[in-house]
C-alpha cells in the first residue's frame, strides 16, 4: 500500500504536499464561508460563480499547460506555480483582515488562482512520473489522492475551529506560509534520482497530436466521459455540504468545517484502497461511479445532520475510488511522451466541467432545496456507469466475435485456401 514512500523524493514530495495541501482545504473552507455569509445571504449561485472562476482556466488554458507540461523542465515550473499561489494567498488574506474584501475582490482572487492553478495542475500530476518508475506510478498517485484526502480530513475541521475563533482573514495567511512545505521539497529533491522523461522538441501539432492520440483511445474517451459528467455535476461538494449544513440544518462554521472532514475519512479509506490495487481497472471506475451516485440519493434523503454526515463518508469512499481509478488508469497506459498533454485533457475535462455544473447546481439548490442539488450528483454517477457499462459490453462482445471467427475452423480453412490459391497464382505469373 505505501511502497512508493520507500523512494527518497517522492517521500520528500509526499510530505511537502500534506502541509500545502493542509493550508489550501483552510483556505477553500474559509473561501466558500467568507462567500456563503459574509459578503452574501447565504447565496449559493455566488458560491458557484466563484467556483466556476476558479475552475475556468483550467478549461481554457489546457491546450498550453499540457504543452508545458512535456516540453519544459517541471520542477522549475512548479517553482514558479507554486510561489504564484503563496503570492495570492496572502495578498488576499491581508485584503480580509483588513475589512476591505468585496465579493468582486473574492471572484478576482479566485480567477488569478484558476490560472496559476490551469498551469500547475497537469504539471504537478506529470511530475509524479519522474519522482517513481512505471511500476510504482499506480501506487504514487493513489498515494498522492491520499496526502490530498488527508488534508482535507484535518483542513476543514481546523478552519471550521478557527474561523468561529479568530475570523476567515489569518486562514489565507497560514495557506501562504503553507506553500513553503512543496518549495521546500522541490528544491532538496535530489535531482540526479529522477526518472528522466524525454521532452519535447518545438514543433507545430504538438496540441493536435495529443488530441488525436486520446480520440484513438477508445477506452481513455469512456473515462474521460465519466470523469466530465461526475466532475461537472457532482463533484460540487462545497455546494452540497454548505448548503446543505446552513440552510438544511441550521447550523454553523464549526459543523459545516465537521462535514467536510468527515466525508475525507471515506475519501482516505477510497485512496488507500487504491493504493493496494497493482493496477488500475476501467471495472472498477464503473462500479464506483455507480456507487456514488446511489450514495448521493442516500445522502439527499438523510432526514439528519448526523445521519447525512454518515452517508458523506461512504459518498467520499466512493468518489474517490473513481476518481483515483481513474486517473491511474489513464496515466499508466498513457505513452510517456504524450502523459502531459492527455493529463492536462483530463484535468481540463475533470475541472473545467465546474464552470458549467456549479452555477447550475448552485441555482437548483437556492430554487428547490440543497436536496435536490444532491439528486443532479446521483443522476450523474449512474449516468455515467451506465454509458461505461454499455460501451464495455458492446467492447467485449464484439471482440469475442473477432475471436469467433479467428478460430472457426471451416473459416479458417476458407481462409488458407485463399491464400493457396494466391500464392500459386503468384508463382505462375512469376515463371
Amino acid at each position: 500500500m505505501f511502497r512508493s514512500l520507500r523512494i527518497f523524493n517522492y517521500r520528500l514530495w509526499f510530505a511537502g504536499a500534506l502541509v500545502s495541501n493542509t493550508g489550501s482545504w483552510m483556505q477553500r473552507t474559509a473561501q466558500d464561508w467568507i462567500v456563503l455569509t459574509e459578503l452574501t445571504d447565504h447565496d449559493a449561485a455566488a458560491l458557484g460563480i466563484t467556483m466556476a472562476l476558479q475552475f475556468g482556466p483550467v478549461l481554457l488554458l489546457m491546450p498550453i499547460s499540457g504543452l508545458i507540461a512535456d516540453r519544459f523542465d517541471r520542477r522549475r515550473v512548479l517553482m514558479w506555480t507554486q510561489a504564484a499561489q503563496c503570492g495570492l494567498a496572502l495578498g488576499m488574506g491581508v485584503l480580509v483582515i483588513a475589512g476591505h474584501a468585496q465579493l468582486w475582490h473574492l471572484y478576482a482572487f479566485a480567477l488569478l488562482l484558476g490560472v496559476t492553478t490551469a498551469i500547475d495542475a497537469p504539471v504537478r500530476q506529470a511530475f509524479v512520473s519522474e519522482l517513481v518508475t512505471d511500476a510504482d506510478l499506480s501506487n504514487a498517485v493513489a498515494l498522492n489522492s491520499t496526502s490530498f484526502q488527508s488534508a482535507r480530513l484535518i483542513g476543514p475541521a481546523l478552519a471550521g475551529v478557527l474561523i468561529a475563533w479568530i475570523g476567515s482573514g489569518p486562514l489565507f495567511i497560514i495557506n501562504g506560509v503553507s506553500f513553503a512545505g512543496v518549495l521546500l521539497s522541490l528544491v532538496f529533491i535530489r535531482r540526479h534520482q529522477l526518472v528522466a522523461t524525454p521532452k519535447l522538441s518545438k514543433a507545430k501539432g504538438q496540441i493536435r497530436d495529443g488530441l488525436s492520440y486520446v480520440i484513438g483511445r477508445k477506452d481513455i474517451l469512456v473515462v474521460l466521459v465519466m470523469v466530465s459528467l461526475v466532475g461537472t455535476f457532482g463533484f460540487n461538494f462545497p455546494i452540497f455540504i454548505s448548503t446543505m449544513s446552513t440552510v438544511e440544518f441550521s447550523l454553523g462554521a464549526t459543523e459545516f468545517g465537521f462535514l467536510s472532514s468527515i466525508m475525507a475519512v471515506g475519501a482516505v479509506v477510497g485512496s488507500l484502497l487504491a493504493a493496494r490495487r497493482e493496477r488500475a481497472r476501467l471495472g472498477v471506475v464503473i462500479i464506483a461511479a455507480a456507487a456514488f451516485g446511489m450514495l448521493c440519493i442516500l445522502a439527499a434523503v438523510a432526514p439528519s445532520y448526523g445521519l447525512f454526515a454518515v452517508v458523506l463518508i461512504f459518498v467520499g469512499a466512493s468518489s474517490l475510488t473513481m476518481m483515483n481509478t481513474a486517473n491511474a488508469y489513464v496515466q499508466t497506459t498513457t505513452a510517456p511522451m504524450m502523459r502531459g498533454r492527455v493529463m492536462a485533457l483530463y484535468m481540463a475535462i475533470f475541472v473545467g466541467g465546474t464552470p458549467i455544473g456549479a452555477p447550475i447546481v448552485g441555482w437548483v439548490a437556492n430554487e428547490f432545496g440543497p436536496r435536490w442539488s444532491l439528486g443532479i450528483g446521483a443522476a450523474s454517477g449512474i449516468l455515467a456507469a451506465a454509458i461505461a457499462g454499455v460501451w464495455m459490453l458492446r467492447s467485449h462482445r464484439h471482440r469475442m466475435a473477432e475471436e469467433s471467427v479467428a478460430t472457426d475452423p471451416v473459416e479458417t480453412r476458407e481462409l488458407a485456401t485463399q491464400e493457396i490459391a494466391i500464392v500459386a497464382a503468384t508463382a505462375r505469373r512469376t515463371s
